[in-house]
């Protein structure tokens, strides 16, 4: 009855301790071990050698430790039988007996099991596959990341990735960008993809900065609980670490980091990473690493265009609910053109703003509110501004310089305006078309070089473009 039932309890490890490992190292550490006995909750197994029971001691003692305590509880013990001496034919071979060190030290800390309760000092929670915590928000999905110029390659590699995690040729995936452009949103956008594709199993996504895996490591170090730390990693099916520049001069880190990398490439996980520069330009950072990192696929995210300012804005309102006037959107995207992450939030000051004077949102309010946000708002040369100038020189209206209307008075003053928005403020082309009644860049490139020819050629509106320089220098000054 005892045989059979160390034969049960060690099959339930096994089928653990499966889940757990890659399908190599399941079959050359455990498919050898025989159960021999179970004595009072105590499992005894027969392994090959004292070199394999040294090995399975130093690389797998959670693991085992683990599984036991899953299988009999906290009061379940293992034991080992060593063969130290095979015989000879006929003859029992000799074997010594010794308990597992987790048991003698006590350790009741065990490694995060897929298909058990078991909690880790890591605080990464890995219970059943289905409630396995990813770390990852729900808010960030492809359907609320806006597309554009800024950073199509990008959004498209990490779609495909997220179809065919660890299948495409995009790994690992490597997206970089200053602050604010959108990187952790991508990422676990690629991560909550893959985790809510039915078609692709039930894979274990993990989003860890890697802040908190340098502090996860420095922890294993002191505890003494390295293999348990890397044990863990390595059964992650798609691993996203995000602000890979801060394994800058940590060697100890990076060379754990390195080991997980190779293995989890090696057996076709999918590796997703973020950083505020391309490999080429981290410094700090190993050869060896850098080298894999430019394995796959390098994307980098820049500054949204106006277009795409003009559609974040427009999505924001429109998930909160809130109606907002289309000049006081184009005001917005104009005048915050850093990063997404200073739009959002001078949004949610404008809101705030609107709803403690209450108000509805308009230009006068939405000026006022980033008078406290960016400097020099009011003196910063604007294209309403030139707008303005020019058609006040021409006696005209800033609606007429936007209108469709082909008329010699209006064409020209509309082009000397577009000359001046080129020479004296930050916006592109296309930006500047878009505020001429959504004109485009090359309409915007014909106005420049006509009114450098007119400078040129000495035309009769040379002295009216240098007029309106002086006045709006007045501005600038």
């Amino acid at each position: 009855m005892q045989h059979n039932d160390c034969h049960n309890v060690w099959s339930n490890c096994l089928a653990i301790i499966k889940e757990n490992v890659n399908d190599q190292s399941f079959k050359t550490w455990f498919m050898p071990i025989k159960p021999l006995q179970l004595v009072e909750n105590v499992l005894t197994i027969q392994v090959p050698s004292q070199f394999f029971y040294e090995y399975l001691e130093e690389h797998y003692v959670y693991l085992l430790r683990a599984a036991i305590d899953h299988v009999l509880g906290k009061s379940g013990r293992l034991e080992y039988s060593v063969v130290v001496d095979n015989g000879f034919e006929g003859n029992q071979p000799y074997t010594v007996n010794l308990p597992n060190k987790s048991n003698r030290n006590g350790d009741g800390n065990g490694l995060n099991l897929k298909g058990s309760d078991y909690s880790s000092p890591f605080e990464l929670k890995s219970v059943e596959d289905s409630v396995r915590d990813s770390h990852l928000n729900d808010q960030y999905t492809f359907e609320n990341y806006i597309e554009g110029d800024c950073n199509r390659l990008a959004r498209s590699a990490g779609f495909a990735v997220a179809q065919k995690p660890g299948i495409t040729s995009f790994n690992p995936l490597m997206v970089y960008g200053g602050v604010g452009l959108g990187k952790t949103h991508l990422v676990q956008a690629i991560g909550n993809e893959i985790r809510n594709n039915i078609e692709l199993g039930n894979k274990f996504i993990l989003y860890v900065s890697s802040e908190k895996f340098t502090n996860q490591f420095i922890e294993a170090l002191k505890s003494n609980r390295l293999q348990q730390f890397q044990n863990f990693y390595l059964q992650v099916d798609v691993l996203i670490l995000d602000d890979v520049q801060f394994l800058a001069g940590k060697e100890k880190t990076q060379e754990m980091f390195f080991h997980i990398f190779n293995h989890l490439h090696q057996n076709g996980k999918q590796i997703i990473m973020t950083s505020d520069c391309p490999p080429k330009d981290l410094k700090g950072l190993q050869e060896r690493l850098l080298s894999r990192f430019k394995w796959g696929l390098t994307a980098d995210l820049q500054t949204p265009d106006f277009e795409t300012r003009i559609a974040i804005i427009e999505r924001k309102m429109q998930a909160d609910g809130i109606h907002v006037p289309k000049n006081v959107i184009e005001y917005l995207a104009y005048t915050i053109d850093t990063n997404i992450r200073e739009l959002e939030g001078v949004l949610i000051s404008l809101i705030a703003q609107a709803s403690l004077v209450r108000k509805d949102i308009d230009l006068e309010l939405a000026k006022s509110t980033l008078k406290h946000i960016v400097e020099d708002v009011d003196t910063e040369m604007s294209i309403d501004y030139i707008q303005e100038v020019v058609s006040e020189y021409y006696n005209l209206s800033p609606k007429d310089l936007k209108a469709k209307s082909r008329k010699k008075e209006y064409v020209i003053a509309r082009q000397i305006a577009m000359y001046f928005s080129k020479e004296l403020t930050q916006h592109s082309l296309k930006s500047i078309g878009y505020h001429f009644g959504g004109r485009d860049h090359s309409t915007v490139i014909h106005a420049v070089q006509s009114v450098n020819d007119m400078l040129s050629s000495g035309s009769k509106h040379k002295g009216e473009i240098q007029e309106i320089e002086k006045k709006l220098k007045v501005k600038v000054s």
